[in-house]
């Protein structure tokens, strides 16, 4: 945002540096990224002084060329060479001396030397006023008032404006300070901390009055909630043409070209007091002004040309017989003003903040006025940036107001209460500030103080401070306005050693994230706001559930994710199609669910493998990733947390194509699996993922934290196999469960080393290898013992799943 220094002065007398003054800004919030100089003819006429011609005669060489003696005031006149036809003597003109720089249209700068034009010396150039940049003619030099006196600086002859332009980098809270009114309200609540007795100066409206009632228009708003406040003027009798100098110098210092009298005066009360306007062409409008919303597809032309298709949210601006204007954001072709327009309706509202942020995102558009709207402007200034606004147009179009002012205002936004604590704003700002001192910055920032107590200050926040809405805000405030720099530091530096829980969520996600890496694993984060449409991929999320923004940026991120799945698959595809195929990602993040009973934030830990084991390399060959090395990396993060009394159940999610749960009792731990491929066809993913979805609140909840240790075996440990030919139904978590029943205490470990299905076994059969582990820790195993423990697992092995020994 640009804030002219000049401008600013209109409001707030003071006569610091600019530096000075983009200092105290900054320290207020305000941070000036940048200063620059202004002037309304580029290089200022520095180096232009008034010259008399004392004599003009033909150059001897040259048809076209003239040899003049010029006296710039300093006794010592100069012999400059002319090529312009209407050079005499006896003129006053503009002369630029050696040294001095012009710009030619381009903006490129050239400078004055001295030299020889046709064998004649030249010491500096009679200017035109393209020359000079005070207009487009090339015709001949400018004659200047014969009443000037030689040597006068041409930049006071023609009052050139120089100014500095304060960048302000504008955070989107500070709604109150985007505008020159704003921001030296601002500054003065900070120079008031110094004692300078500083005076807020308000444009006076005092004179507005009416002068005919001959042209009424109605308003009808159809949606208060969507227009709380619309206001209305009619001007009459109007002359459209190009503004005068001063108003057209302080919309150029901002970056803005002027136009006409009638849109720059709206363009100057935006940038004035902060409050967009918007001028019709009353004879452009039928009836009656309707704000109201239009059906969707209707088709709408703006100023720029360019036919819009309106959506059913957008608020307009109508007459009876169509649409005008898309409310706070921009206006339509077929009702601007124009050379030919001599009356106008004069509008200032106070539009939704929501509605026109969804209507300027929707449409692409950003403007001034949109981005006003958008962050909350104050809707108490309403009428009276209306009547400034009036009475300017009067200044400088002439005409006459033409009818009375239409305010509707159905419900006044109040101002709200705060109450403020004294040990809170101490215990916050670290210092305790004198309770006069905090009354005095409140009452600079307009925030009224309607109690006083030991405990605090009960307050009135006006209705514009749309950012301060807390105690906290009104501290921010406080602190703001007194200085950060002014808080002291102390000398003794105090230090605390908290004694936190080695199961405490950020730790133990450390842990896992470490192993993950070594397993090379990549962590990823993902965004929480996703697309409402995602829930058509899995029965599982509802649409109920869904918890969507009130003012998204757009329709994709519109909705917070109900699963990680999705946004998960979408880094997957947007790697695969950059070419890197074989991933392995890991995130902890929230869903976030809109429950009957509340609102639901569980967490999650999940994992992605997707393509090759490993990257290519001449030492191994490739081999892709499979559900059991998954497995394993899912079983892994287990293993790591102690977490071992678990069961296999099968999967109930609809995400996968096959799978399988590890539970806790009642409770799933972890579902995990392969994604079915209609899902994945959904982001164009044509190779096979693998995803981990686990509950990692319940983690956290089941985590050990004992930890035991045993000694060393002193006795040695045996291993027996058992080759077992089992139906294709039966699944090595069987044979493992039934092991570990069978022999609690000597049985330490149980493996399965191969599967075989083929030739030469029964039709519906495959054979498990599995190793046998034994060791007792207080004796060495007898032969005896480990046959007698052998053939009880056989024995319970052809009992329980009818396996055969091959």
């Amino acid at each position: 945002m640009k804030i002219s220094y000049n401008w600013l002065k209109q409001f707030i007398k003071i006569d610091l540096k600019s530096e000075d003054t983009a200092a105290i800004l900054t320290d207020l919030g305000l941070e000036v990224e940048v200063v620059e100089k202004y002037q309304s003819v580029r290089g200022g006429l520095e180096g232009v002084v008034v010259g008399h011609v004392l004599t003009c005669e033909k150059h001897p060489d040259a048809d076209r060329l003239s040899i003049t003696t010029v006296d710039l005031g300093d006794g010592n006149p100069l012999q400059i060479v002319c090529g312009a036809p209407n050079v005499a003597a006896g003129q006053k003109v503009p002369v630029a001396t050696i040294g001095t720089k012009l710009f030619d249209a381009s903006g490129v700068a050239f400078e004055i030397k001295k030299g020889k034009i046709r064998g004649q010396e030249s010491h500096g150039m009679i200017c035109a006023e393209d020359e000079l940049g005070l207009g487009t003619s090339h015709e001949g030099i400018m004659i200047l008032d014969a009443t000037l006196k030689p040597g006068t600086p041409c930049a006071t002859v023609f009052n050139i404006e120089n100014d500095e332009v304060f960048e302000i980098g504008l955070t989107p809270n500070r709604a109150d300070a985007m505008s020159h009114y704003g921001v030296a309200r601002d500054l003065r609540a900070s120079l008031l901390q110094n004692n300078s007795n500083i005076e807020l100066i308000t444009p006076s409206v005092s004179t507005f009055r009416i002068d005919k009632r001959t042209l009424k228009i109605d308003v009808d708003v159809k949606d208060s909630k969507l227009a709380p406040r619309y206001c209305g003027v009619t001007l009459s009798g109007l002359t459209v043409k190009p503004s005068p100098e001063w108003l057209q110098n302080r919309l150029k210092a901002i970056g803005i070209t002027p136009k006409n009298n009638i849109v720059d005066v709206t363009n100057y009360i935006l940038h004035d007091l902060g409050q967009p306007l918007h001028a019709f062409d009353a004879a452009k409008i039928n009836g009656k002004i309707v704000v109201k919303t239009l059906a969707t597809g209707t088709k709408f032309t703006t100023l720029d040309d360019v036919e819009r298709t309106l959506h059913e949210e957008d608020l307009m601006i109508c007459d009876e017989k169509g649409p005008l204007c898309i409310a706070g954001v921009f206006g339509g072709k077929s009702s601007g003003v124009t050379e030919t327009t001599n009356s106008i309706f004069l509008e200032s509202a106070y539009f939704n903040p929501v509605s026109i942020r969804k209507s300027a995102k929707r449409h692409g558009l950003n403007t001034d006025a949109s981005f006003r709207f958008e962050r909350g402007i104050d809707p108490n200034i309403t009428e009276f940036a209306l009547k400034r606004a009036a009475l300017l147009i009067k200044e400088l179009a002439g005409g006459e107001i033409t009818s009375d002012i239409v305010d509707i205002y159905p419900k006044k936004i109040e101002d709200f209460p705060v109450f403020l604590h004294f040990d809170k704003t101490a215990k916050l700002i670290g210092q305790e500030l004198p309770k006069e001192t905090i009354k005095k910055i409140l009452a600079s920032l307009d925030i009224k103080v309607t109690t006083v107590s030991d405990a605090g200050l009960g307050l009135i926040i006006p209705s514009y401070r749309v950012d301060v809405q807390r105690e906290i805000d009104v501290i921010e405030e406080i602190l703001r306005v007194y200085g950060y720099n002014n808080i002291n530091f102390t000398k003794k530096l105090n230090a605390t050693v908290s004694n936190s829980a080695r199961t405490e969520d950020h730790k133990v996600q450390n842990i896992i994230a470490t192993q993950l890496n070594s397993l090379g694993f990549h962590e990823m984060m993902a965004n929480s706001l996703t697309t409402p449409e995602y829930i058509g991929l899995s029965e599982m999320l509802k649409e109920e559930y869904n918890v969507m923004m009130l003012n998204p940026l757009s329709n994709d991120l519109s909705a917070m994710r109900q699963s990680l799945l999705f946004s998960g698959l979408e880094a997957v595809s947007y790697n695969i199609n950059r070419r890197n195929s074989d991933l392995k990602l890991f995130e902890f993040g929230k869903t976030y669910h809109k429950l009957p009973s509340g609102y639901d934030e569980p967490k999650h830990l999940t994992l992605f493998v997707s393509g090759n084991r490993s990257e290519e390399s001449w030492t191994n060959t490739q081999k892709p990733s499979d559900f059991f090395l998954f497995k394993g990396y899912v079983t892994s993060v287990l293993d790591r947390l102690g977490i071992n009394k678990i069961q296999n159940k099968p999967v109930t999610s609809d995400v996968f194509a096959e799978g399988m749960a590890i539970v806790c009792g009642n409770d799933t731990l972890v579902e995990f699996g392969t994604v079915k491929k209609s899902i994945l066809k959904h982001f164009e993913i044509k190779q096979e993922v693998f995803y981990a979805d686990f509950n990692w609140n319940l983690i956290l909840k089941l985590i050990s934290t004992k930890i035991k240790f045993t000694d060393i075996p002193k006795y040695p440990e045996v291993r027996r196999d058992l080759a077992l030919l089992v139906d294709q139904s039966v699944v090595f978590d069987a044979i493992y469960t039934i092991a570990r029943q069978t022999e609690k205490s000597i049985l330490k470990d149980i493996n399965l080393f191969d599967v075989y299905e083929g030739k030469n076994l029964p039709e519906g059969k495959k054979s498990y290898a599995v190793s046998f582990t034994l060791q007792d820790n207080s004796k060495t195993l007898t032969e005896d013992q480990i046959d007698k423990i052998m053939n009880k697992l056989q024995k319970n092995m052809e009992t329980e799943l009818g396996a055969i020994l091959r």
